[in-house]
């Protein structure tokens, strides 16, 4: 079976829907039939190397809120991500563009190491305080993983995978995909957002039974395609 999962590092659901996924793999009675494949997918394509003001600060605007009104989210969002063992710092978080991110994944893919990759950049991201459009951060990360340093700062260098993210993104759009995560197991059937582990096990299940295409559970919480995520 290969499952397929469309997300972007500026999304806190993203990386919620990949410690729940993660969990349900390991539930799963033919796990160690699964193939795993990451997805680009920019939340914004256009935003700036790095974005001025505080994350809090950003998010209100965006969404015509207060600063409190968005730091307690943050704050909600950070309680759901602890009881899924992960630690969210938006205080200090640095938001920016994800696209040379998302090269670098898929170097890490053709290395072998794309989960270790996506899963780095996004503790970088999300708990870190790291800028994941610095170059020099990146090239840094994907050395702790064990890519080669030279290859990482010559991708990074050059426009290698960009047709690889856009390739990604295409598909996304073809197959509907307007928000983050995205789970679509062999192109037949699909869940969108960071459901519980026992919904993406499902999703699981009902692949490998050949059921219909369907989309299972597809109200669960994403970050949608117009700006980062909460």
């Amino acid at each position: 079976m290969h499952v397929e999962i469309w997300s972007d590092i500026a999304c806190p659901w993203c990386y919620v829907g990949k410690r729940r996924f993660e969990a349900a793999l390991a539930a799963y009675e033919h796990r160690d039939e699964v193939t795993v494949t990451w997805r680009s997918f920019e939340l914004d394509p256009q935003a700036p190397p790095e974005r001025t003001g505080d994350y809090a600060t950003h998010l209100a605007r965006k969404y015509g809120m207060s600063r409190e009104e968005a730091v307690a989210m943050h704050d909600r969002m950070t309680e759901t991500a602890a009881r899924d063992g992960l630690d969210f710092r938006f205080d200090i978080a640095r938001a920016g563009n994800t696209f040379d991110a998302h090269r670098i994944v898929h170097l890490a893919a053709a290395h072998g190491a794309q989960a270790a990759m996506q899963e780095r950049i996004m503790r970088a991201y999300l708990g870190e305080g790291e800028l994941i459009s610095d170059h020099a951060t990146l090239a840094r990360l994907a050395v702790e993983v064990g890519l080669p340093g030279d290859e990482a700062r010559a991708v990074l260098e050059s426009d290698r995978y960009a047709a690889e993210v856009r390739a990604d993104e295409r598909t996304a759009a073809g197959l509907g995909i307007n928000a983050v995560p995205f789970f679509v197991a062999d192109r037949a059937i699909g869940a969108s957002g960071a459901h519980p582990p026992e919904q993406l096990l499902e999703l699981l299940r009902q692949a490998r039974a050949a059921s219909p295409p369907a989309t299972v559970a597809a109200a669960g919480e994403t970050c949608a395609a117009d700006g980062s995520g909460p």
